[in-house]
Formats: structure tokens, C-alpha cells, sequence
């Protein structure tokens, strides 16, 4: 359904250093940057981190969240740490297995330095 999803960041530097730390726990390489942004590239798509073009401060969208699909409940803690030991927070409830609809999900959540919200889920079978 999606090409790319982009978020904004304030500072591409630390952005790059907590996002190649975080996806490398998921097999992604490290992003290469273009001039003002920078890309991860995987076989299911783009994640990119921008400093706005328009000149104004990048901000989080309220309500919104990003999830990350991980293998299993232990890369889902990797994840997890990985964000924390690189200057994320942990949000919502500590990383675990929740019941919904969708069957048992193990979800751990972060907000990145700019305050994106950022989910690590893996469906548990």
C-alpha cells in the first residue's frame, strides 16, 4: 500500500545516529543521507527522516505512530533498548504481549528526540 513513510527531525545528525542503532536490531542498514534527509531502504519499502523544507521546526503528529514489524518478541526488545540506549523514551505501557482483534501481539513503544511515536510489533502466533 505505502512507497515511503517520511518523518521530520530537527537535528539529521542525532536522528541518524538513533535510527541506524534501531534499525540495525531489524537487519536495515545504515540510511544514506541526501543533503537535508536520509533513506532506509528494504525490500517493503522506504523510511525517511527530513529536516522540513519549509524552514519551520519539525513536529510530531499527534495521534500518530509508526510501526516497525519485527520477527519476534526478542527483536522487539532489541528494538526497544536500542531506542532507549539512543536517546528515545519509552511510552504507553512497557513492551509486551496485548490481546486485540488482530490476535496477541507483542508491542513495545518509543518516542524518538523529535517525539515521534514509534511501535515495534510482532504477531505472535
Amino acid at each position: 500500500m505505502f512507497s515511503h513513510v517520511m518523518i521530520g527531525t530537527n537535528d539529521l545528525q542525532r536522528a541518524k545516529s538513533f535510527y541506524d542503532a534501531v534499525l540495525a536490531t531489524l537487519g536495515v542498514p545504515p540510511s544514506w543521507v541526501d543533503g537535508h534527509r536520509m533513506f532506509y531502504r528494504t525490500e517493503t519499502g522506504v523510511f525517511a527522516v527530513s529536516e522540513p523544507i519549509n524552514g519551520e521546526p519539525a513536529c510530531f503528529a499527534n495521534g500518530g505512530t509508526i510501526g516497525f514489524a519485527c520477527s519476534s518478541p526478542e527483536q522487539v526488545e532489541a528494538w526497544h533498548a536500542a531506542g532507549l540506549a539512543n536517546g528515545g523514551t519509552s511510552c504507553e505501557e512497557p513492551p509486551g504481549v496485548r490481546e486485540s482483534r488482530l490476535g496477541k501481539l507483542y508491542l513495545a513503544y518509543l518516542r524518538d528526540q523529535d517525539g515521534n511515536k514509534l511501535c515495534g510489533m510482532h504477531r505472535m502466533g
